[in-house]
């Protein structure tokens, strides 16, 4: 009897979720009910999906409104029904329209529009006017009184009634005001909900319309003509384009083609049997499944990029396949690395492998573009939505704004226990809690494209953000559970540096052969390469540069691939949440220590000494140890990634672990140990598969890195740097032989560039040096040649004095004569701060002066570098007064177990927290010699010795060792102050009066 329900994705409007609005219809006996959220259909499928455990025939539609406004309600007749409502709201999303007060001629929708003593519209067969409780009295007193067969019950639900309906009112309230960006005191009327927006029993909802009986049962009529229909959680009937080509069987002998081409670019001419056995093992359950046309989208796909030149990497589970390593889409071999076939796919599997597709992040619109005109012609393409939801301190922070409160006082709020507040600070903490995880708004996933067999509006309504492609109004969950699995389009600067890197090297070394970065496997076992990977040398490399990775590398003292795929997952905080990673590296280390394996988890995993490491784990240990079968398993796994639907489904896996291994004999101690282990750490590890290619994408960064260190340093910096600041991959490329210069008008390009050895920093890199200036440079330079001083350069160049000054500061017209002189004959010539004309008539020469000497010091130019590039091109060290330089980091070993003194420019800080919770810090350094150094801050050092920002620090402390791994446990910190060179100028006049 409802036909105008909502859920909490009317954004910032109703307070009820899917499950609420369904036990409250269930409890207020009704049979069917109808959802039909404010312009969203964000909880249709969700509800649709969970209607029957509550024995509720659902129905949906759509509020359509302007703001709060209300203009009419479409419900879905059936599912062509609930398309036409999509595509008709997203129109107007897209558009940014507003709906009019007239609904367009639905085919398959009722409309039922608000009652008002006034309107007088003619309705058509499918049109009601709807009649809340509050107009019965007025209806005698309207023409309507002689149409009763056009009136249906229009009784809103937003909120919880009974007891909890004063809350539910208040939590609409703060919402509503959150939406307006207003304080709660000053929310307009018009802007809110009825408190009596609530659901009544069906008894209760009828006696407001006992005097008109017609009106029930048109309510009831119109109920029953509407049904909708979506298949759940049905892995054969998937509804991702089931058709890449002509037809299935087109596709079928398509993919096997395109295998048979493949293999003897992967495996030679001859492939073994065993490759030949395990293609047509793969083929088969790829076609039993109905997953040919996801593989051959993908290779379509990457068949583009290639042709464009754009560098990618495939990963995820399925990089498990051979079928997708013949097909291009993954660079990884699953033969040679024995990955698992089962956490690819398999018979109980519901969802098609993962392939996760990175590219450049400058390429990825692009094929985006591509996927959208390639196979949405037919409106069957959109990306996919995530649910953006109020966490802790967010929902805090905007509560505290709509009561007033100034930003100071917010933040006392979220660091004060609830019981020491004043009465609006307990409110903000009550109605905080009740709203954290109530969804926001909609944002965009990361990467997921859904590619569908039926137009995305018989789905769902879209949404159009600024990027211009329609986005879903629901997430992965629950596209997932009607059969929509998404294509992974990711994007990630390693790759935009390995393909600059190539491009560099080109233009740096045109005489060397060009570089094959795909032939991974021609430098797969480089010893240059393997050695620098032992010496954790991997700066700038993708993964493997961040102090915990350098770490771990050095522990494992890794020298070869295998044992990179392995550190790839154990870096993952799972494992070393569980405590596997020690033991890896322990059983890793010391073979001895092998024996403490469980047998049977040592059969399990023998490449990884019976440790747990990779996702598959999870599904073998489950599988082999606890005898589960595969689906279940896998829903393990993914249970622990917390991609479940249903709880109750995770838990009876669970009950049937521990039961299945009583029964195999296995000690409660054992099952609950491994249980605990897979419970740490499933969610985080990565698959073999997905580890093995980010190791090739980290070994081919290492190759560029260990033959052409320039050129590769160069196109980190251009690509945004990586784990530290771009200073640090500056100082890199000087360690690496390069000669750093400043930029300069007549060498420097907008971005960095390199001639030789010698690198010059780019002009937009220079703080506050505008677009407009380092175009107008770069344009007349490539025009008219180089600047011969800096006459020539102001007659040619547009420039204001603010902007001149910044060049002359940060060294770039250095070519021109010494800084101080520059900057004295720029203010003589801009002093007014005008801008020029440029290219006048006549050349007018600027007048010389004659200055005296002027003094310099090299340290001034560091201190105008570190105000406008955020660094010194010159050590740090030169701008402090040190006695000594202390203990260098190559020096450790010799004084393990010993308390030193060190000094280290600080480069990046880790903060942490003890197993108490007290606050701790891991430190990175570097020493006098550019290497690095490793600290540990426990928390009373942390508290008492606080970081303060960039710098030199004089670190004391005890040198500790773990499995070759040294690093300073520091006691005792102070940072040490750049030098003053007012103060020193001062001095010196000082001196000279005396």
């Amino acid at each position: 009897m409802y036909l105008n329900t909502h859920t909490y994705y009317s954004f910032k409007y109703g307070t009820l979720s899917e499950e609420d609005l369904l036990a409250t219809a269930k409890k207020s006996g009704l049979s069917e009910c109808s959802l039909t959220d404010i312009n969203s259909t964000a909880g249709c499928l969700n509800f649709i999906r969970l209607a029957p455990k509550f024995d509720i025939r659902p129905i949906v539609g759509i509020d359509f409104r302007n703001g709060a406004r209300q203009q009419f309600v479409g419900i879905a007749k059936n599912n062509l029904g609930f398309q036409e409502l999509n595509e008709y709201l997203s129109q107007h999303l897209h558009e940014k329209l507003d709906f009019p007060e007239q609904a367009p001629a639905f085919k398959e929708v009722y409309v039922v529009y608000p009652f008002t003593s006034t309107f007088n519209r003619t309705l058509h067969e499918n049109e009601f006017l709807g009649v809340k409780p509050t107009d019965i009295f007025k209806l005698p007193r309207t023409p309507w009184i002689d149409q009763l067969d056009q009136l249906v019950i229009l009784q809103t639900v937003s909120f919880e009634g009974g007891e909890a309906n004063k809350i539910h009112f208040n939590m609409h309230r703060l919402l509503r005001s959150i939406d307006q960006n207003t304080l709660l005191s000053k929310l307009s009327k018009s802007e809110e909900g009825n408190p009596n927006d609530v659901m009544y029993p069906v008894g209760t909802l009828f006696e407001y319309y006992k005097d008109y009986p017609e009106i029930i049962v048109n309510t009831k009529k119109l109920l029953k003509n509407c049904s909708i229909e979506f298949q759940f959680q049905d892995p054969v009937n998937h509804q991702n384009l089931k058709v890449y080509g002509e037809s299935e069987t087109k596709d079928i002998e398509k993919i096997t083609q395109l295998c048979n081409e493949g293999l003897p670019y992967r495996y030679g001419a001859n492939p073994k049997q065993e490759i030949l056995d395990r293609l047509k093992m793969e083929l088969d359950l790829i076609k039993t499944k109905g997953f040919v046309s996801y593989f051959l989208i993908n290779w379509d796909i990457l068949c583009y990029a290639r042709k464009k030149g754009y560098y990618y990497v495939g990963r995820g589970s399925g990089a498990n396949s051979v079928v997708a390593y013949l097909l291009r889409i993954t660079d990884v071999d699953p033969i040679d690395l024995n990955l698992y076939f089962e956490r690819f796919i398999n018979l109980f599997r519901q969802n098609p492998p993962d392939f996760d597709i990175d590219f450049s992040w400058k390429d990825r619109d692009d094929i985006t573009r591509y996927i959208f005109e390639r196979f949405g012609g037919n409106g069957q393409v959109a990306l996919l939505a995530t649910y953006s939801t109020f966490q802790n301190r967010a929902i805090i922070r905007e509560l505290g704004k709509v009561f007033g409160l100034p930003p100071h006082e917010i933040e006392k709020v979220s660091q004060t226990a609830p019981q020491d507040l004043d009465h609006i600070g307990k409110l903000i903490h009550r109605y905080g809690q009740r709203l954290i995880d109530f969804p926001s708004h909609l944002s965009i996933h990361a990467g997921g494209v859904l590619i569908a067999d039926k137009p995305i509006h018989y789905f769902t309504a879209t949404s159009l953000p600024p990027k211009g492609y329609p986005v879903t109004h629901f997430d992965m969950i629950v596209a997932e559970d009607v059969g929509l699995f998404k294509f992974d389009i990711l994007s990630q600067r390693g790759l935009g540096k390995i393909r600059d890197t190539l491009d560099v090297i080109k233009h740096n070394c045109p005489d060397d052969p060009e570089v094959d970065i795909h032939n991974f496997k021609s430098f797969k076992d480089d010893p240059k390469l393997n050695n620098k990977l032992r010496n954790a040398d991997a700066i700038g490399c993708f993964y493997i540069e961040s102090p915990a990775m350098r770490m771990l590398m050095k522990k494992l003292q890794i020298d070869e691939y295998l044992g990179l795929v392995a550190a790839s997952s154990i870096i993952r905080p799972g494992v070393a949440k569980s405590g596997m990673m020690r033991e890896y590296i322990l059983r890793y280390r010391y073979p001895e220590r092998r024996k403490e394996a469980h047998p049977i988890l040592r059969d399990i995993m023998p490449d990884t000494y019976g440790v747990m490491v990779y996702q598959e784990d999870v599904i073998k240990v489950a599988h082999l140890f606890a005898k589960l079968d595969l689906g279940e398993a896998d829903m393990l796994r993914r249970g622990m990634s917390g991609k479940y639907r249903s709880r109750d489904e995770f838990l009876k896996v669970k009950d049937k672990f521990f039961q299945n291994c009583k029964d195999l004999g296995h000690t409660y101690e054992l099952s609950a140990e491994i249980w605990r282990q897979i419970e740490s750490f499933a969610g985080y590890a990565f698959a073999k598969g997905h580890s093995a290619s980010y190791a090739v994408e980290s070994y081919q960064a290492l190759y560029l890195k260990t033959y052409y260190p320039l050129e590769y340093m160069v196109a980190v910096v251009n690509n945004g740097g990586g784990f530290y600041r771009t200073e640090f991959y500056i100082h890199e490329a000087r360690m690496c032989d390069a000669q750093i210069e400043a930029p300069c008008v007549n060498h420097s390009e907008a971005l960095v560039v390199i001639y030789g050895k010698t690198i010059y920093l780019g002009m937009s890199m220079v703080k506050d040096l505008n677009h407009h200036t380092i175009e107008e440079i770069l344009t007349e330079r490539e025009k008219n040649g180089v600047f011969l001083d800096l006459d020539d350069f102001l007659d040619r160049v547009k420039i204001s004095l603010e902007q001149i000054k910044l060049l002359v500061r940060v060294g770039a017209l250095r070519v021109f004569g010494p800084k101080k002189d520059i900057l004295w004959q720029v203010h003589f010539s801009l002093g007014d701060g005008v801008v020029k004309s440029k290219n006048g008539l006549f050349h007018v020469p600027i007048k010389q002066w004659t200055l005296p000497p002027l003094h310099h010091d090299n340290r001034e130019d560091a201190f105008d570098e570190m105000d406008l590039l955020g660094f010194p091109l010159c050590s740090p060290f030169d701008l402090v007064e040190l006695e000594h330089h202390g203990v260098l980091s190559k020096d450790l070993p010799k004084h393990e177990n010993r308390r030193v003194e060190m000094y280290g420019y600080l480069v990046t800080i880790k903060n942490t927290g003890t197993s108490g919770g007290k606050r701790m810090n891991f430190g990175t350094f570097i020493d006098y010699e550019g290497q690095f150094i490793d600290t540990v801050h426990f928390p009373s050092s942390a508290a008492r010795y606080p970081f303060r920002g960039r710098g030199i620090y004089r670190l004391i402390g005890k040198v500790v060792e773990e499995f070759d791994f040294y690093s300073l446990e520091v006691d005792k910190m102070e940072k040490i102050n750049f030098i003053n060179l007012e103060d020193e100028s001062k001095g010196m006049i000082r001196a000279v009066s005396s």
